[in-house]
C-alpha cells in the first residue's frame, strides 16, 4: 500500500518534469497508518459533515494526497494523476480547495496548513459544545495534519500551536515528518530547535521517537493521540525519498524528478514489478475506503435522525449552518437596522458603527464567531452577546492574542470547516502581518471577514508605525477580495450586510478611529450603497465629480458646499467599495461617473490607485505619516475642504 504511493508520486513528478517526490515517498507509511486505520471519511461524499479533516500542511508533497484520494476511491481518476501540474487538471502543484474533491484547504505557503487545522479543530470543538446532547454526539471528529520542518520553522506555526495548546484542542493530531532535510540541505545548520520540548511547552501531548516507516508504530501513536486530553504532536522519524536507493536521505530528492534510471532502480529496490501508473487490483482493493466510508456515514445518518426527532430545532439549525445558508430573518434585521441608522443620524467613528452593526446582526446570526488580536477594546469586535472562548467553556468570541497572521489563518480554517462565519479584528497597518492568509482566503473563495480599524493618519498620535497609508490600496489589489471603507453608520451597516451575504469570497471591513459625520439619504440612494459606489450628492449638470471613501467623504461634501457658494456645481460620489463597484455593469458605472466631466479623488492614503478612474487630480498621502493629533495631520497633509475645493477649481 505504501509503495503504491511512492511509485505514483515518482511517476507523476517524472511525467510533469517538476514536483516534489521526496516527501510522499518518505511519508507513505505514515499515510497508510492514518488513512487506512483511523481516518473517518467517505470518498463518495467528500462534504459529509462529521468526517475527519485531513490537512497536508507541507503541501509541496501534493502527490501524496492525490495518490491517497485516487487509491481510496475519490472521484480523481488516474488520468488526473497523469496530468499532474498541467493546465486545468485537478492535480495542481499544490493542493487546491474547491478544485480537487477531498482537499480540505489550499496549502503550500508553509505553516498555514497547520494553522488552518487549528481553526478546523476549534470549529469542531465549539460546534460539539453547542449542538451535542447526551448520547447524541453529532459532532465528533478529528483534524489530522501532516507537516514538515518547513512548517515548523515558519513563525505562524508558533502562533497557532501555542493557542491550540492553551485551548486544549484534543481532537487535533499533527504528524511531523522529521526527515532533517529542506531545500538547502541538512536543517541542523539552521533549525536546531528541540521541537518536542517546544510543543510540550505549548501544552501539547508529544509522542517522541516514532519510526515513520513502521505503519504499526504510527498506528499505535495515533491511537494514543486520540485518547489524549490535549492536542498531540507525533514525531515521525523518516528518510526523505525512502525507497530510492541512490537519492534517499538527501536534499536532491526534495523538489526534483528522480530521473528515469533512478526510478527503475527504485522499482527494483521496492520489488514493484509494474509499469508507470499501474496499480495491481489487490492494492486497489486494500486501499478502497468506499465500503467503510458508506458504513460510517450511514451510522451517522441514523444518529442524526434520532437527534432530529428529539431536537428538531437544533437539527434544522445545524443543517442550515453547515450548508452556509443565512437565517430567514437576516434581511429583515438588516432593513430594520438601516432604518435605525437613518433615524439616529449619529456622528460616530466607523469602528463604533461597526460594533453597533454587530450588535444588531448578532442575535439573528448565531454562526457569528468573532475575535480580535488583542485589540478587542479598540477594534470593537465584541457585543453584548459575546462570550469568550475558553479551554473549558463554549464561546463566540476568540481572544487570539497578539497573533495577527495566526488569527487570519485560523479564521480561514473555521470558515473551511463550516458552521460558523468568522470575523476577527486588528489595526489596519497590521494587515501586513496577515497578508498571505488574506490572499489564501481570496484564492479559496471562502467567507472570512477581516476587520481592520484605525484606518489612516486619522488614528493620530501613535504615528507612522501605526498609520495606514498604502494598506487600503494594496488590499484592493488582491483578486476576489472585497474591500469596504464606509463613510458613516449607514454605509457601515451595508458593508457588514454585504460581507455576510457574500458566500464566494472574503471581505475586508475598514473602519476609522475618529468620528465621521452622518449623511442622510433617501431610500433609492441607500439601496445603491450595496453596488460599491453611488452618487451621494448631485448637482444639475455637474461641472466636476469628486470621488471619496471613508473619512474623506465628509471632506468631499464640505468642498461641494463651498464650491456651490461660488457657483461651481459638483457631484459627490462615495465609493465605499471600489472592488464591488468595479464589478458593476458598464451602464451603471457610466451613470455614476459620466464621461467628459472632470474628476478629482481624495483618500487618506497613497494616490497611485485612483488614477484608474481617469481622474485629473488626486489628494492623498504618498509619504509615511507623522505623530500628531488627527486634525493637525489632516491639515498638514492638505486633506481639507479648502484644499479640495481649490484642487477642483484648478482642474476646471
Amino acid at each position: 500500500m505504501a509503495n503504491a504511493i511512492r511509485v505514483l508520486a515518482m511517476d507523476a513528478v517524472q511525467q510533469a518534469n517538476s514536483g516534489h517526490p521526496g516527501m510522499p515517498m518518505g511519508m507513505a507509511d505514515i499515510a497508510v497508518a492514518l488513512w487506512s486505520r483511523h481516518l473517518k471519511h467517505n470518498p463518495a461524499n467528500p462534504h459529509w459533515a462529521d468526517r475527519d479533516r485531513f490537512v497536508l500542511s507541507n503541501g509541496h508533497g501534493s502527490m501524496l494526497l492525490y495518490a491517497l484520494l485516487h487509491l481510496t476511491g475519490y472521484p480523481l481518476p488516474m488520468e488526473e494523476l497523469k496530468n499532474f501540474r498541467q493546465l486545468h487538471s485537478k492535480t495542481a502543484g499544490h493542493p487546491e480547495y474547491g478544485i480537487t474533491p477531498g482537499v480540505e484547504t489550499t496549502t503550500g505557503p508553509l505553516g498555514q496548513g497547520i494553522t488552518n487545522a487549528v481553526g478546523m479543530a476549534l470549529a469542531e470543538r465549539l460546534l460539539a459544545q453547542e449542538f451535542n446532547r447526551p448520547d447524541l454526539n453529532i459532532v465528533d471528529h478529528h483534524t489530522y495534519v501532516f507537516l514538515g520542518d518547513g512548517c515548523l520553522m515558519e513563525g505562524i506555526s508558533h502562533e497557532a500551536c501555542s493557542l491550540a495548546g492553551t485551548l486544549k484542542l484534543n481532537k487535533l493530531v499533527a504528524l511531523w515528518d522529521d526527515n532533517g532535510i529542506s531545500i538547502d540541505g541538512d536543517v541542523e545548520h539552521w533549525f536546531a530547535d528541540d521541537t518536542p520540548k517546544r510543543f510540550e511547552a505549548y501544552g501539547w501531548n508529544v509522542i517522541r521517537g516514532v519510526d515513520g516507516h513502521d505503519a504499526n508504530a504510527v498506528d499505535a501513536a495515533i491511537a494514543a493521540a486520540k485518547s489524549s486530553d490535549r492536542p498531540t504532536l507525533i514525531c515521525c522519524k523518516t528518510v526523505i525519498g525512502h525507497g530510492s536507493p541512490n537519492k534517499a536521505g538527501g536534499h536532491d530528492v526534495h523538489g526534483a524528478p528522480l530521473g528515469g534510471a533512478e526510478i527503475t532502480a527504485t522499482r527494483e529496490a521496492l520489488g514493484w514489478a509494474h509499469g508507470p501508473f499501474e496499480i495491481p487490483a489487490d492494492v486497489y482493493a486494500a486501499w478502497d475506503a468506499r465500503p467503510q466510508g458508506a458504513a460510517v456515514e450511514s451510522a451517522w445518518d441514523a444518529l442524526f435522525k434520532s437527534y432530529s426527532q428529539r431536537y428538531p430545532a437544533e437539527a434544522a439549525e445545524f443543517t442550515r449552518r453547515m450548508k452556509g445558508e443565512l437565517p430567514g430573518g437576516f434581511d429583515a434585521a438588516v432593513d430594520a437596522f438601516l432604518a435605525k441608522c437613518e433615524e439616529k443620524a449619529e456622528t460616530i467613528a466607523s469602528r463604533k458603527a461597526s460594533q453597533n452593526t454587530i450588535e444588531a446582526f448578532g442575535p439573528v446570526l448565531p454562526e457569528f464567531l468573532g475575535g480580535s488580536a488583542d485589540l478587542t477594546g479598540s477594534n470593537l469586535t465584541n457585543w453584548s452577546g459575546s462570550k469568550a472562548v475558553r479551554a473549558d467553556a463554549w464561546g463566540n468570541h476568540i481572544n487570539y492574542g497578539v497573533r495577527e497572521f495566526g488569527m487570519s489563518a485560523i479564521m480561514n480554517g473555521i470558515a473551511l470547516h463550516g458552521g460558523y462565519i468568522p470575523y476577527g479584528g486588528t489595526f489596519l497597518t497590521f494587515s501586513d502581518y496577515s497578508r498571505n492568509a488574506l490572499r489564501m482566503a481570496a484564492l479559496m473563495k471562502i467567507r472570512s471577514l477581516f476587520v481592520f480599524t484605525h484606518d489612516s493618519i486619522g488614528l493620530g498620535e501613535d504615528g507612522p508605525t501605526h498609520q495606514s497609508v498604502e494598506q487600503v490600496s494594496s488590499l484592493r489589489l488582491i483578486p476576489n477580495m472585497d474591500v469596504w471603507r464606509p463613510a458613516d453608520t449607514t454605509e457601515t451597516a451595508v458593508a457588514w450586510a454585504q460581507a455576510v451575504r457574500r458566500n464566494d469570497g472574503p471581505s475586508c471591513l475598514i473602519f476609522s478611529r475618529q468620528n465621521l459625520p452622518f449623511t442622510a439619504r433617501d431610500a433609492a440612494t441607500r439601496a445603491q450603497i450595496a453596488r460599491g459606489g453611488y452618487v451621494l450628492r448631485d448637482a444639475a449638470k455637474p461641472q466636476a465629480v469628486v470621488l471619496a471613501t471613508g473619512s474623506e467623504v465628509g471632506l468631499a461634501l464640505g468642498a461641494a458646499d463651498k464650491l456651490a457658494q461660488e457657483g461651481v456645481r459638483v457631484r459627490v460620489v462615495s465609493l465605499p467599495s471600489t472592488t464591488v463597484f468595479d464589478k458593476q455593469d458598464a451602464a451603471y458605472k457610466a451613470s455614476v461617473l459620466p464621461a467628459g466631466v472632470p474628476r478629482v479623488a481624495i483618500e487618506a492614503g497613497v494616490t497611485d490607485f485612483w488614477w484608474k478612474y481617469q481622474v485629473q487630480a488626486v489628494l492623498g498621502i504618498d509619504t509615511f505619516g507623522e505623530s500628531a493629533p488627527a486634525g493637525v495631520l489632516f491639515k498638514h497633509f492638505g486633506l481639507t475642504v479648502d484644499n479640495l475645493a481649490d484642487t477642483v477649481k484648478s482642474v476646471l
